[in-house]
């Protein structure tokens, strides 16, 4: 009887696979440096704004990751991933975690530091 539940339960939702967000511009070119400090201020930030600090630490390294150990990381974490592209997730409890797109990934009008 037990398997009963838990296929239906697969059946309710599927696992998302992730994915890289879409190329995307910022609004001015930027060096990988300020990028860099952008990210930093966000994962610092991030937690005062709610949700649970060890949610917020396994999706930082999920962003940092390859999407193959970054799925795992959400996957273990028992994230439920709403956008393929991580910009917003839910914890178990219903808590909401919107992620900026310059955390996932690089802008296509990054300036390269020399």
């Amino acid at each position: 009887m037990g398997c009963a539940g838990s296929s239906q339960a697969k059946g309710d939702g599927a696992v998302k696979k992730i994915r890289k967000p879409k190329p995307w511009k910022h609004p001015q070119p930027i060096t990988k440096s300020q990028l860099i400090q952008m990210r930093d201020e966000f994962w610092d930030t991030a937690p005062h704004y709610g949700g649970r600090k060890e949610i917020w630490d396994a999706l930082r390294a999920a962003a940092e990751a390859d999407l193959a150990l970054a799925q795992a990381i959400v996957d273990s974490a028992g994230v439920i991933v709403q956008n393929v592209d991580l910009t917003i997730c839910y914890d178990e409890r219903g808590a909401k975690y919107e992620l900026p797109k310059y955390v996932l990934s690089e802008p296509t009008n990054l300036i390269r530091d020399n």
